[in-house]
This record gives C-alpha cells, structure tokens and sequence, in this order.
C-alpha cells in the first residue's frame, strides 16, 4: 500500500482540501496491474481503506479528501466502504467515465446522497458533450498552461455558475501570484509552496534571529545545555512550553527554571524538542502547509533510516527532512538559511546537491509525497525495500504531527 496527500490551496494560501493518492501494488513487481489487471477489485477503493483505517482527522483534519474513482467504484457502495461524513468526500472523476445517462443517472443518486463531485482531465472540446456531467459537479480541475482563464471564467460562470475552478500544475509562486491576480480559479494545486527560494527578501524579524540562533547552539557537535537555556530564556513562549512539558514528564518536580528543565531533559531530548518548536515558530507567519510538510518530512525521513541502512543517523535525517523547507520558512536561498542553522556536511550536501548518504532518503521522500508511484515503485525494486514498511513510516508521520498539536 501507498498514499500520499496533495494540497488545494486557497487564495490566502491557507490548505481548504486534500487530494489523496494511493496505489495497492508495486506495478513493478505485478506488471499484470498496469494492463488487464488494474480493474481486478476495481470497486474497493484502496483511499477509502485508508481512511477507514487511519481516521479522516489523521490525514486530513477537518478538510475535505478528493478521492479518485473510476468507471467501476463510481458503482461501489461507498457509504459502506467510507463512514465519514458524506459531505467531506469530494469523488473524482475524468474523462474515461462516459457522459452516458448510466453514469449521469449514477452521479446524480451520489450528489443526492450529499456527496460532492469534481472532474479532472477533460478537454474544452468535449466540454459540451459532457454538459450532463458538469451540470453535475461540484469542481473541475483544469491545467491552466492549457486554458485561457479570461475565457472560461465567462463560460463557466454562465453556464455552470456553481462548479469551483482548481488550477493544476502549478508550479511556482510566479504563477500563482499570477493566477491569484487575473482570477477565476478559486482553488489551485501543485508544488509552487515548496518551491526553493532564489533570492533573500526582507530582513528578517527579530523573534526568527532568536530562534535561528537557538537552532544554531542546538545543532551544535557538542552544544552547552547552558547556552541552550539562556536563548530560550529570551522568548516567553518557548519558555512556557518547554516548562509545561517537562512539568508534565516529571510529576510533582515543581520545575520553575529553563536551566533545570533543560537539565531534567537532557543534551539529545533538548535538541530534538527545540528543533522542532523553533520550527513551528518560525512558520507562523507562512501558510500553514509548510510546516505540516517540515514535520511530515522530518518524521518520515526518521522513519525511514533503518530501511535506507542508517538507522544510527534517524536523528540526523529527521533534521533534514525538518529543514528541507527551511528557505521556504525565513524566505532566504537553502545554502544561506542552512548557513544559519548549524547542521551535518551529508545534511547540507543532501539539500543542496541531493549527493551524500542522506540523498537517497530526501528523493524518496519528495518522489513520495508527490505521487510519484512508478519513481517510488523503481526505488523500491533497486533497494529491496518493502512497501507496508514504507506506508508504515509514511502513516506514522501523520499520527505523529496530529498529536503535536494535541494538548
């Protein structure tokens, strides 16, 4: 089994919905499944056992999943597949579902059931054929390379006034910025939030130097607890939190000072907890995406030291999957956000030149959360890597940034 999430993201770049990708095989080692075989069992959506299994609010807190379905499972019982609330799954179609009254007839019974409806891949020429598909939906995911806007936006407010535009593939802050501007989309999709930063901005704020620095002390070879607790000492709000869960591990210890806290933690608890809460206070001001991705990432690449054959560097790898946003985060170029954080030489050679022995686990983890499935299957294949250990660590890491948040 393999899943990952994609975003949708609104005009405040704020996250409204998720698409989930899945694929059960390994279609390298069962080519069977490419061909005649990728209906076998066609009417069990494999998104929908995901979700069953790992909760919606793990994957996708309150927002709403895309699920893909096909000409099959569109017939499935879906209520009996899928306990969640109906109106938080978005069913989504393309154009290999035909605009016959079968389907039609079909998609309507599921509108009615308070399901919503999107469709994806449809070619403006055949926008009239499937006039009782659209008349249906709920969404329509377009590739704006292949669109003019200006265009639909007058069509579609027209004919269809209560179907959602999705910009797909976009792939920078240029082209969202863009699109954002000209408007007519209302959601957009692609990777353009995790797109490296090239250049510095504005100067950064005070409040983010303290926290660079605190990472700086932490990352350190061998940094003193001391030095560690007086940056702390410098913002109030790590100074509560890291109190209230010392507190918390240590019953009854009545802890009051930052140095005995830090003592009481210990050289490798401290680090690891600072790395992790100066990350979280560096994205307040940035969409809250970024630092779901940071910590995903972190804890996945954690997870997958022992598969990769460096489990005695999990640590190490869940610093790089926690700064590989890291230019994202404070908006400067990875080779200078990286310069002001103190990390590994194999930490900077993945994130800068995707060389070194941590490399191999960085690709594969974007590889994976970009749906990458033949690339992940390949990678897989080449190192002999066991897909439910994969979906394992992958899993592990939603639990664990769910439960960051919880008090």
């Amino acid at each position: 089994m393999l899943a990952t999430l994609i975003p949708l993201f609104d005009h405040s770049m704020s996250v409204c919905a998720y698409s989930v990708f899945a694929q059960k095989e390994n279609f390298l080692l069962n080519p069977r499944m490419l061909g005649v075989g990728r209906y076998d069992g066609a009417a069990n959506v494999v998104a929908f056992e995901i979700i069953e299994s790992m909760g919606l609010e793990t994957m996708a807190g309150d927002k709403s999943v895309f699920i893909e379905m096909n000409n099959i499972s569109i017939f499935a019982d879906i209520a009996a597949q899928c306990s969640v609330p109906h109106d938080k799954i978005v069913l989504l179609v393309d154009n290999e579902l035909p605009p016959d009254e079968r389907y039609t007839a079909r998609l309507k019974e599921l509108k009615d059931d308070k399901y919503k409806l999107a469709i994806r891949k449809l070619p403006v020429v055949r926008f009239e054929e499937y006039r009782p598909v659209l008349a249906l939906m709920d969404y329509i995911l377009l590739d704006h390379k292949k669109i003019d806007i200006s265009k639909a936006k007058v069509y579609f407010s027209k004919v269809y006034p209560n179907i959602k535009l999705i910009a797909v593939n976009v792939d920078s802050q240029e082209d969202y910025d863009r699109l954002k501007e000209g408007g007519g989309y209302d959601l957009y999709e692609g990777e353009f939030f995790r797109m490296p930063v090239k250049k510095g901005t504005e100067e950064l704020a005070p409040l983010k130097v303290n926290y660079l620095e605190l990472l700086k002390v932490v990352n350190d070879e061998d940094f003193d607890l001391t030095d560690a607790a007086s940056v702390i000492e410098r913002d109030p709000a790590l100074v509560v939190s890291l109190l209230a869960m010392v507190n918390r591990m240590t019953i009854n210890s009545g802890i009051t000072s930052v140095k005995h806290a830090a003592a009481m933690l210990g050289q490798k608890e401290l680090k690891r907890w600072i790395n992790t809460a100066a990350t979280k206070e560096l994205c307040v001001d940035r969409p809250s995406e970024i630092l779901r991705l940071s910590m995903i990432r972190a804890r996945f690449a954690e997870n997958l030291a022992p598969v990769f054959k460096l489990a005695s560097q999990s640590s190490e790898l869940f610093l790089m999957g926690l700064f590989s946003v890291l230019d994202v985060i404070i908006e400067k170029p990875m080779a200078e956000a990286l310069d002001m954080v103190k990390v590994s030489k194999e930490i900077q050679s993945a994130l800068l030149k995707k060389e070194g022995s941590f490399a191999a686990v960085y690709d594969f983890l974007v590889q994976y959360e970009n749906a990458s499935w033949q690339e992940v299957s390949r990678q897989m294949v080449v190192g002999d890597i066991d897909m439910d250990t994969v979906y394992k660590a992958y899993v592990d890491a939603l639990c664990w940034f769910r439960d960051l948040f919880e008090e």
